[in-house]
């Protein structure tokens, strides 16, 4: 028998931040059902500068969720596997902003919400630079993507809220 778990991440600023760098705040949702689903994820921030030649914005999942400095504590990349990036489970890409906002849906993700490499507990980080998925030539480039500051962050957590009722009906894949 199938069962869905959800989580919820409520994005904010990180508080180690100049005055002049964005200010994230928003919300990333979590679905997977138990015991072979993929795990789902819909980011909803805002905060970003507004117009055009925006680059975008590196996301990933971090190994703790201490938030006791800011983003500054969440400590390095997950990477339970100890692979390269960006094959670690939570690396999700680059994200680009339309009018100052990123809401995307991602489905099919490595990550998990259940067993020993749950993600649950974890922090997600909003980096200020685009993630070089690896290709920037250097160490830093397979541990992180040289993805830059950390803009904006939160611990995951349970969640009672629905993927489902963010969701126009139907039409999860129209969401980019």
């Amino acid at each position: 028998r199938s069962r869905l778990r959800y989580a919820t991440c409520e994005v904010k600023p990180s508080s180690n931040l100049d005055a002049d760098k964005p200010q994230v705040t928003g919300e990333v949702l979590f679905r997977q059902s138990y015991p072979n689903g993929k795990l789902e994820a819909l980011f909803d921030l805002n905060g970003f500068p507004s117009g055009s030649n925006q680059s975008g914005r590196a996301i990933h999942i971090h190994k703790l969720g201490d938030l006791s400095d800011s983003c500054d504590s969440t400590g390095g990349h997950y990477n339970p596997f100890n692979v390269n990036h960006p094959r670690h489970p939570g690396d999700f890409g680059n994200f680009y902003s339309k009018e100052g906002k990123i809401r995307k849906y991602k489905p099919n993700l490595l990550a998990t919400l259940f067993g020993p490499y749950s993600i649950m507990g974890r922090s997600i980080v909003i980096h200020e630079q685009e993630d070089d998925m690896g290709k920037g030539n250097n160490k830093a480039s397979l541990e992180n993507g040289n993805a830059g500051r950390r803009l904006a962050c939160c611990v995951i957590g349970i969640s009672w809220k629905c993927l489902e009722s963010l969701l126009p009906d139907n039409t999860s894949s129209k969401i980019v």
